[in-house]
């Protein structure tokens, strides 16, 4: 198979070898090729367990801009890899399935959010990094879930603020800190599918579990938690708490590190609004150990991008950085 046609399918319709071990053979593949795979705590177990590094929105950016492998192998989604692109235009990013894109970011065309913009010249643009390279290419400063307050709080009282894509980080943001940021009109499929309702019956059953959620939910459901907090912080908190038990309110993935971390715990999924029994982000789960290796293997997908995009893109990039340096912020 070409590698265009590698490129196009993402190795959709290739057979590998059902006597290989992958965790082997992926190890061997870092080793002659220099690579590093990072992956979000969202990624399947497999995954998580022969990553170099796992970690959230954060911590992925630091660790991808100051790597030394030649490869960066991404085991999460399009805007993950694109970011640990633009923070390294000329080492080869490699993203598993093409398809694994963001409902998120794709709430927010850069078009329509330009024109947003443009409505507003007198506000500084802060976007979540869970947005395009296009988006952020627009912003002033990018931040995650895990330096979004302190970012904000960073700046002076009186300066105006658009707050993209997501609107439930956004306002659990202006509550926190008492602001009034203009907020875009997007949300995560997966945080916003949470039921108050089950959420209470679980409760009701599990008295003394305490529910920690995603800032990426919708208020009702924040309202209910007894801990916010991004993804490490979800991680950190129900690790070092003294609980026995937790409703985690985020994509089903971190359980796997939670149960690693803290075996004499119990850790239960927040019911969904439908049918299912947990909450899996579909495009994260494209991902797989078996494209994984073929990824590795034949060094596609290959992430490219506009370079006028790139380095526009890592001037708001580089500044999150600096602050989050500057105000001591580890992902």
């Amino acid at each position: 198979m070409d590698t265009d046609t590698l490129q196009q399918v993402g190795f959709l319709d290739m057979d590998i070898d059902p006597s290989l071990d992958l965790f082997d053979e992926i190890n061997k593949l870092k080793k002659e090729k220099n690579a590093i795979v990072l992956a979000h705590y969202y990624q399947e177990p497999d995954i998580q367990d022969i990553a170099d590094y796992i970690g959230d929105s954060l911590g992925l950016a630091q660790k991808a801009a100051t790597t030394d492998a030649e490869i960066i192998v991404f085991a999460g989604v399009h805007f993950m890899a694109e970011t640990a692109k633009i923070l390294n235009p000329h080492k080869k990013v490699l993203l598993p399935d093409l398809r694994a894109g963001c409902s998120l970011s794709d709430s927010c065309p850069p078009t329509l959010f330009k024109a947003f913009k443009d409505k507003h010249p007198d506000h500084l643009v802060i976007s979540y990094i869970n947005c395009s390279a296009g988006i952020k290419a627009l912003s002033d400063i990018i931040c995650t879930s895990s330096n979004a307050q302190q970012i904000v709080e960073s700046l002076p009282k009186e300066q105006k603020i658009i707050f993209a894509p997501d609107k439930n980080l956004g306002g659990y943001i202006n509550k926190k800190t008492g602001r009034d940021m203009l907020l875009w009109n997007g949300a995560c499929m997966v945080h916003e599918i949470f039921s108050t309702e089950k959420i209470t019956k679980l409760k009701n059953r599990n008295p003394d579990a305490k529910l920690i959620a995603h800032p990426e939910c919708e208020e009702a459901v924040l309202k209910l938690a007894d801990f916010i907090g991004s993804t490490t912080q979800l991680l950190k908190y129900a690790e070092k708490d003294s609980a026995g038990s937790f409703i985690v309110a985020t994509e089903a993935g971190i359980l796997h590190k939670m149960r690693q971390n803290a075996p004499q715990k119990t850790f239960i999924a927040a019911p969904p609004d439908n049918s299912c029994a947990c909450n899996d982000c579909p495009h994260m789960k494209l991902n797989t150990l078996e494209k994984l290796y073929l990824c590795m293997k034949y060094e596609q997908p290959e992430i490219t991008m506009d370079e006028d995009i790139r380095l526009a893109s890592k001037i708001p990039i580089d500044r999150m950085l600096q602050l989050s340096t500057q105000l001591g912020l580890i992902g």
